[in-house]
């Protein structure tokens, strides 16, 4: 009866293994916090909602409306300010992939550092 115990304890620690190497990693998220905004290295936000409108900050300023086609310039004067800075993309959860996607590319095109941000879950 012992050995049968220590095969199905074997079996476990077996399963327990393998079943962390084959699962995928999880993609870890940078939270932005507010003390990191006030940092040597100001936050550039980028949030898309779920009408794929754009809005940017630098920094500590609000939010304001952008088209598509102003936000390379934008990144770019923002980055001419602070070379070090993060772009933090913050999309609501209906926004498709692809328009995720574009400012990834135009983060990755301009090699800006980016992270993609996400809110806790509101209290209902």
């Amino acid at each position: 009866m012992a050995s049968m115990t220590d095969v199905i304890f074997l079996l476990l620690i077996f399963f327990m293994i393998t079943s962390t190497v084959v699962s995928p990693n999880a993609i870890k998220v940078l939270l932005p916090q507010g003390k990191q905004q006030t940092s040597a290295k100001p936050l550039t936000r980028v949030i898309i909602d779920k009408e794929l409108q754009l809005f940017v900050a630098f920094g500590n300023e609000n939010e304001k409306a952008i088209d598509p086609e102003q936000l390379t310039p934008f990144l770019q004067t923002c980055a001419a300010k602070e070379p070090d800075m993060y772009v933090a993309l913050y999309a609501d959860e209906s926004v498709p992939y692809r328009e995720i996607v574009k400012v990834l590319n135009i983060a990755n095109e301009n090699h800006f550092k980016m992270v993609l941000a996400t809110r806790p879950p509101e209290k209902r």
